[in-house]
């Protein structure tokens, strides 16, 4: 089972036919519209001890020229209707409410948004104020992807959260008198000390809200965080056997609740799948925008700078922030969109694994996939082994 968040780490994005900025010496073109763009703001109150995503602390000193690279980068690419715009991070709504009418007004400046279906922005409930969410809701953010995690204060003390269950029920509550209708909220299984009671006790209370969308991940122990640190040290340590009951225990309550499974790590209820992250899963093409951002267009993918002020200076002074790029082989896209594929209610055509019979029998031999429409689907009990029946066939 993996359920890590993939909110940047290959990120979602757009344009009517993008190319590497030319400064970057490179001359590939879409082969179709690009109708997907992610866009990284990096900043965060505070660091927590598990994110491996690229993020800093806030520097208020920094932020408004950071915003004018942002809108410089979007300048770079030819641009069409998009479909959808996600703001991940680190946390968008860390920018003050003048900064963020700055930088969305922005994008209203520069894009055609006749086409807009959905336009996330990821918010902790440590910087939601009634009139930030006013502002969102007006500049056409009709999404919120909101980082609760648990509500359970002593497991946000552990996660290093600045926030606790009343603020975070607080701040839910703003979004919603904002006028927000679609609203993710975020949550973290598998956490040191938790209980299965306590995740139980998350969930009910999650659905006693009513949001529309629900991301449930099991924490992960990433390099390059204060918790793999404290892993490596035996200090903290991952229980496979645990997070696979947390699992089990979030499908049955979340999809006896109404709420639709679409995704291993994602529920929905009925009309409210993230259109993004849909686009992202069935390898439609996208624009990253924004330090660490990765964009992928036909066979190339490329990856901003990891540094938002050498981000920025790069791009206010014309050059490419580009950090690194690579051509993607059939292989990898076809290794790709098996993996993420299967991750999905949908699966993956069956047509598709023609190749690996042998496995696929035995799979559903096992009970871990079945055949539905011409598609093969893991089975409840093959969603909790997910990476070991991807890797059979990569």
């Amino acid at each position: 089972m993996s359920n890590g968040a993939n909110h940047n780490s290959a990120t979602v994005g757009t344009a009517e036919a993008a190319a590497f900025p030319s400064t970057a010496g490179n001359t590939a073109v879409a082969t179709g519209p690009i109708r997907h763009l992610y866009v990284h703001i990096p900043f965060c109150a505070r660091i927590c001890p598990y994110c491996a995503f690229y993020k800093d602390l806030l520097d208020r000193s920094q932020t408004q020229r950071f915003c004018e690279a942002i809108l410089r980068e979007l300048e770079q690419y030819i641009q069409g209707p998009p479909s959808t715009i996600y703001f991940g991070g680190g946390t968008p709504t860390a920018l003050t409410t003048s900064q963020l009418e700055f930088l969305l007004g922005g994008f209203h400046q520069r894009l055609d948004l006749s086409a807009l279906e959905e336009w996330t922005i990821e918010a902790n409930p440590g910087s939601v104020s009634a009139r930030k969410a006013a502002l969102l809701y007006k500049l056409r953010v009709n999404r919120i992807s909101f980082g609760v995690q648990s509500w359970d204060n002593t497991l946000l003390k552990i996660l290093g959260r600045e926030h606790n269950a009343d603020q975070a029920e607080q701040s839910f509550h703003v979004l919603r008198d904002a006028g927000f209708s679609n609203i993710n909220v975020d949550l973290m299984f598998g956490l040191p000390g938790q209980t299965i009671q306590q995740w139980q006790s998350t969930l009910e209370k999650t659905i006693s809200l009513r949001p529309d969308h629900i991301s449930a991940y099991c924490l992960t122990y990433e390099e390059d965080t204060e918790f793999f640190l404290r892993q490596s040290r035996g200090e903290l340590k991952a229980n496979p056997d645990s997070d696979a009951d947390f699992f089990q225990v979030a499908m049955s309550v979340l999809e006896n609740a109404g709420y639709e499974h679409y995704e291993i790590s994602n529920y929905a209820r009925p009309g409210f799948s993230s259109v993004h992250n849909r686009a992202y899963w069935s390898g439609e093409d996208y624009l990253g925008i924004g330090p660490s951002a990765f964009s992928t267009v036909g066979m190339q993918r490329w990856q901003n700078l990891a540094d938002y002020r050498a981000y920025a200076a790069r791009v206010l002074s014309g050059q490419s922030p580009l950090g690194s790029r690579e051509n993607l082989t059939k292989e990898m896209k076809r290794a790709e969109r098996i993996a993420l594929c299967l991750r999905t209610r949908e699966g993956i055509p069956a047509q598709e694994l023609k190749h690996f019979a042998r496995e696929t029998n035995e799979f559903i031999a096992l009970g871990l996939l079945r055949r539905s429409n011409g598609n093969l689907v893991l089975t409840r009990t093959g969603k909790s082994l997910t990476d070991s029946v991807v890797e059979a066939f990569l």
